[in-house]
């Protein structure tokens, strides 16, 4: 083998390890971080998609109260999020690593009222 090629080998499995490798690892952190800091009070979603209200912490499992007077018990792990409080003026509080919501266009608006046009134009057995 010529010493370029193990150089682009080399090179390839760098570039895979900042590719894939960290920001996983990044998310790990996160998690375990996020999990290792849950308290009493905490609102949260779950892995299935519930939203619940943390009651108590114990060792890997949590309860939740998931509506009033509904209490259950719910693995560590399968907490997916922390939904943040509102502050005093009704707003929540920004997380991190959220990512700024796009504001809809007029481009997005035009897109829906012609999408609408054409479902209502449509005989009703092609609608999907």
């Amino acid at each position: 083998m010529s010493p370029q090629f193990l150089i682009i080998i080399v090179l390839l499995f760098g570039v895979l390890w900042v590719v894939f490798i960290r920001p996983q690892k990044r998310r790990q952190v996160h998690q375990r971080d996020m999990l290792d800091n849950l308290s009493d009070g905490d609102q949260i979603l779950t892995a299935g998609g519930l939203y619940a209200t943390v009651r108590s912490v114990d060792g890997d499992d949590v309860h939740v109260e998931i509506a009033p007077g509904t209490e259950v018990r719910l693995a560590k792990r399968a907490v997916a999020a922390v939904i943040p409080q509102e502050s005093e003026d009704g707003e929540a509080d920004e997380l991190e690593d959220d990512e700024e919501a796009e504001e809809p266009t007029d481009e997005d608006a035009h897109d829906a009222a012609v999408l609408t046009a054409t479902e209502a134009d449509s005989p009703p057995e092609n609608r999907s």
